[in-house]
């Protein structure tokens, strides 16, 4: 692999939250060398108890990320095709399952590919100037990194719609307005929001996070009959880790908690 393909990925650790930072100038587009390589960042960040939180963001002042090069897909190679869509929709399913908060510090564009990842993470922070959109079907292709099903998830049948058929691009504050992401900031703050919101999670049980998180994202699939019980269950199973005696005692003795499990 290339030093340029090694950095396509910036990957830093400060506190309990680890940094990615897409790297790929002009636009930071995502490659199949870069969607594995989120993909085995996030196997590892799982795999690292000291790591609670997740922030991705972009490289530079205009673009969080444009998604796909679409010269990728300009011979119509249909393997090609294949190939990209797995090594997209395994990269963001995994993010989507990263047993933390992911937190997405939309710094500028993101559109397409670079929505996605956004839409595959916990929360999201945008800034002032950055519009997003999901324009596949303008140029013959649609969203395949999970934008069709996550998008509809948060914003409902309507915007979805609207955004993926109709190809509207939205601004931050529309985005806002209709529940795709939690907050706007000012240009140049997402970072350090982003990174203020991640040092609330370290206060919170990893453990409880995992369980919740799963819960949480069940409301998807499961019908509420199941994921009722489904809560009862994991609550117990609490009760099997460190971290419920610690955080029950911690509060009761008026100390912070030293969290032990993830």
């Amino acid at each position: 692999m290339s030093n340029q393909q090694q950095s396509l990925l910036i990957e830093r650790i400060v506190g309990n939250t680890a940094v990615i930072s897409m790297n790929n100038p002009p636009a930071n587009t995502w490659t199949a060398e870069s969607l594995q390589e989120l993909k085995h960042k996030v196997l590892a960040l799982n795999e690292n108890k000291d790591v609670y939180a997740l922030v991705i963001t972009g490289e530079g002042q205009k673009f969080f990320s444009a998604g796909a090069d679409l010269k990728l897909f300009a011979d119509g190679d249909k393997q090609n095709a294949a190939e990209m869509a797995r090594y997209f929709g395994e990269a963001f399913e995994t993010l989507s399952a990263f047993r933390g908060v992911s937190i997405a510090a939309i710094n500028g564009y993101a559109m397409g590919g670079g929505l996605e990842v956004a839409l595959a993470c916990d929360l999201r922070i945008c800034e002032e100037q950055a519009q997003l959109a999901l324009p596949e079907a303008t140029v013959g292709l649609l969203p395949c990194a999970g934008g069709t099903q996550n998008l509809t998830a948060l914003v409902g049948e309507g915007w979805a719609k609207r955004m993926i058929l109709c190809g509207e691009r939205i601004t931050a504050a529309k985005a806002e307005q209709i529940g795709l992401v939690e907050e706007v900031v000012e240009q140049g703050n997402a970072f350090n929001a982003a990174m203020g919101l991640a040092e609330k999670v370290a206060n919170q049980s990893p453990s409880s996070v995992k369980a919740c998180k799963t819960l949480v994202q069940a409301g998807r699939s499961m019908p509420r009959s199941q994921a009722l019980p489904l809560e009862r269950e994991l609550f117990v199973e609490l009760f099997d880790t460190e971290d419920q005696a610690e955080g029950v005692n911690a509060f009761l003795n008026k100390r912070k908690a030293n969290w032990k499990n993830g």
